[in-house]
């Protein structure tokens, strides 16, 4: 799903355990997409062994994604400076460290501390992975490889639902953390023992823009908490006036530095340009999306219904592969019909399907709307990519790609966010409003999106423009 910034290097000659390297790094970036989709089913029974209130289980979540997001430019920067093979050892030791730390919490404080580490590992780890796929690798090879590291986004998302519910209802929820542990530390030998000693690729090394970094993960930090807090302090308190206020302050700053810094972490001049700031836009609307519907789902299965964890993964296993489906089916279509066209459809997909269990909230209206809406938002992610990336020149690939991840992470933080707040009376009550009011805010988000997809992308391209589907 995420394709951190790359810079795209030919190897002289292959190496003979490419093939085998991929494998072993497919799986660590496994590990890191399913820690969204598999804590968010165990979310409910780690409130109730540590005594949580609805916030820390909202940053349980956005602590990852906001940490992953704001610093995986970062990442990729450190990858330039100092060589691959260094940075994804110390990002799988790291996550690894970080998994171990997370289980074993007993308070709110350790959990989402852990959680921050959990994403300073995952934005170490997953830039720096994605560049030696590509340097590994050359030619036809490459473009295989590269379909393998981006399937892993759907397959992701169906083994983290199956996989949160076994962990949870078996050994218990530390170990959605702990699995983490030996898979990283055994694929971390083995890479140590089989990726070449590469220096950095680039001869004129970028320099670290740590202020970059600060400035965009602080502002975020500040949005989120402000969607977090409105919850039960309102959407109109001072409280949450003063920290929007503080992250548009701080975006500013960032958009500024960047323009004036040596080496920024961000070419913002691209944003403007309409492909890329749409990719990001529906990116975000994807992922803010789908992250929101597993929110609801998986306490409206355990709080309100009564379900175990086990039975809430297999409720979500439609759900998963209703997303691949729709991707698939996208990534064929996608020459043919063009982006914009599809783009309506998938978000005014997800809104009627959005729409079914606001209307009418039972087991069977809430696994059927869901899945339907799944289908609409698994379009939106290949629609995202092939806008922002099909129209770029070869050398801005990297940069672009890099703004879409990004956008990707932080759009899991803001869903977990706005819906946590919208849905508070359900989380922390007996009462259904909140998850009517949550699914209708998330139906109506996604048509105003599917309005704002007609104006703003851009019309079908020449047929050899489009990326080929993966």
């Amino acid at each position: 799903m995420a394709q951190p910034e790359v810079r795209q290097v030919s190897p002289q000659e292959p190496h003979p355990a490419r093939w085998h390297i991929l494998g072993f790094l497919g799986v660590a970036q496994l590990m890191l997409i399913l820690d969204v989709t598999v804590v968010a089913i165990a979310l409910p029974h780690i409130g109730t062994d540590l005594e949580l209130g609805r916030e820390a289980l909202t940053w349980t979540v956005s602590a990852y994604t906001l940490t992953f997001g704001g610093l995986m430019l970062l990442g990729g920067r450190i990858t330039d400076l100092v060589g691959a093979k260094p940075v994804v050892l110390a990002g799988l030791l790291l996550f690894a460290v970080a998994s171990l730390v997370t289980g074993l919490a007993g308070s709110a404080g350790l959990l989402v501390g852990g959680r921050v580490a959990q994403g300073v590992g995952a934005a170490l780890l997953s830039p720096s992975a994605l560049s030696l796929v590509v340097a590994l690798f050359d030619g036809e090879e490459r473009n295989k490889a590269l379909g393998v590291w981006s399937a892993l986004g759907g397959g992701g998302a169906a083994l983290g639902v199956l996989l949160g519910g076994l962990l949870t209802a078996g050994p218990g929820w530390s170990w959605v953390f702990y699995v983490n542990v030996p898979i990283g530390l055994v694929i971390a030998a083995v890479l140590a023992a089989l990726l070449p000693a590469r220096p950095a690729t680039s001869a004129d090394r970028p320099r670290l823009d740590a202020l970059g970094a600060i400035l965009v993960t602080s502002s975020s930090a500040s949005l989120i908490y402000a969607l977090i807090a409105a919850g039960e302090r309102g959407w109109l308190s001072a409280l949450t006036g003063w920290l929007v206020l503080a992250a548009a302050v701080g975006y500013v700053l960032f958009v500024l530095w960047q323009r004036r810094a040596r080496s920024p972490l961000m070419d913002v001049r691209m944003l403007a340009r309409r492909p890329v700031a749409t990719g990001a836009f529906l990116i975000l609307m994807a992922t803010a999306l789908m992250i929101a519907v597993f929110f609801l789902g998986t306490f409206y299965f355990q709080h309100a219904v009564g379900y175990g964890a086990l039975q809430a993964g297999l409720l979500f296993l439609p759900v998963a592969l209703a997303t691949m489906l729709g991707a698939h089916l996208t990534g064929r279509m996608l020459g043919r019909w063009g982006g914009r066209r599809l783009a309506v459809a998938g978000l005014t997909v997800a809104a009627i399907g959005l729409a079914v269990p606001a209307v009418s909230m039972n087991t069977v209206s809430v696994v059927l709307g869901v899945a339907v809406a799944a289908a609409g938002t698994g379009a939106m992610f290949v629609i995202a990519s092939a806008t922002a990336l099909g129209q770029v020149a070869p050398h801005e690939a990297g940069i672009a790609s890099g703004i879409v991840s990004t956008f990707h992470e932080f759009g899991a933080s803001i869903g977990a966010a706005v819906v946590s707040s919208v849905a508070a009376a359900s989380l922390v009550g007996t009462t259904l409003s909140g998850f009517t009011n949550g699914f209708i805010v998330a139906a109506a988000a996604a048509a105003v999106g599917a309005v704002a997809a007609a104006l703003l992308t851009p019309g079908r391209t020449n047929r050899q423009n489009q990326p080929h589907p993966s």
